[in-house]
This record gives C-alpha cells, sequence and structure tokens, in this order.
C-alpha cells in the first residue's frame, strides 16, 4: 500500500502485530519512527524493517507532507481492519485522534487482535475488559466492521 502522512500528525498509540512483519519505504517526506524506546526519522529513499511482535509508532513530524510504502506480510485481514478505521474517521465517529470510542475500540480489538494490538496494558488485561464491554457495544448498535466500510 501507499499512505500519506500530514505535516505534524500525531503519534499513534504503540502496538505490534502478532503474526505479521511490516516493510516501509519513504518515498518523500520523513517519517518518525518509535521502536524499541528509540526514535529514528526515515528520509526519503530509507527503509524499514519491522518483526513480529515489535512494539512500535510511527508519524510525520515534520512540516511537508510524507508518503510512504507499506506493506505487511502475511496481509490476513489487515485491509479490514483498515478500512473500518478510515470509514469511522470520515463518518465524524473518531476523536480528534482519529481514535472512536471505547465500546467500538473494544469491537475492534476483538475481531482484529490477529493483526493489531496495542502495547498497553497487557494483552491479558485488554482482552477481559474488552471482552466485558462486548454486550454493550452490541446493545448500543456498534458493529466491529461495517460493510459500508468495507471494499
Amino acid at each position: 500500500m501507499e499512505t500519506t502522512y500530514n505535516a505534524k500528525s500525531k503519534e499513534p498509540p504503540a502496538h505490534y502485530h502478532p503474526y505479521q512483519v511490516e516493510d516501509f519505504t519513504v518515498l518523500s517526506g520523513e517519517l518518525t519512527v518509535r521502536i524499541d524506546g528509540q526514535l529514528l526519522v526515515l528520509k526519503e529513499g530509507n527503509s524499514l524493517h519491522i518483526p513480529v511482535n515489535k512494539v512500535h509508532s510511527m508519524w510525520n513530524n515534520s512540516n511537508g507532507k510524507t508518503i510512504v510504502n507499506w506493506k505487511v506480510q502475511p496481509a490476513m485481514n489487515t485491509d479490514n481492519l483498515l478500512e473500518t478505521g478510515i470509514g469511522l474517521a470520515n463518518n465524524g465517529k473518531t476523536n480528534e485522534n482519529g481514535m472512536p470510542n471505547i465500546l467500538q475500540i473494544a469491537l475492534m480489538a476483538n475481531k482484529y487482535s490477529d493483526v493489531f494490538r496495542l502495547s498497553k496494558p497487557p494483552f491479558v488485561v485488554q482482552k477481559i475488559v474488552f471482552i466485558l464491554l462486548t454486550p454493550f457495544a452490541y446493545l448500543l448498535g456498534y458493529k466491529p466492521t461495517y460493510k459500508e466500510y468495507l471494499d
């Protein structure tokens, strides 16, 4: 895929992928990455390989836009996770940081835990909390994914 990071984007929550590797190549601009407790700044032409289970976050801290080629292997259902998140954001169902409410997060975290996990709190704590929230989320009409967002 190819993704564009707007200037001065916010650092997303640290996360990891339990069964996937990611490879990034900066096509233009620069990308800030937090990994292994260090900050890296990747510039045009730089690449980065992120192994399975490696906690990381990335954003554009520069004044210009950044374009990145991004590969996730194996892809699994990452496309559905991204389409759902972007659909929610485009429909104004996220906060100013692009995050949906906790009930929506609970359903998505349960459905997509094989491709995306927050680094904190520990996964077992997340699982317990999200499972407890699940019936309330369904009761209020939330879904883990929405057909209208999927390509």
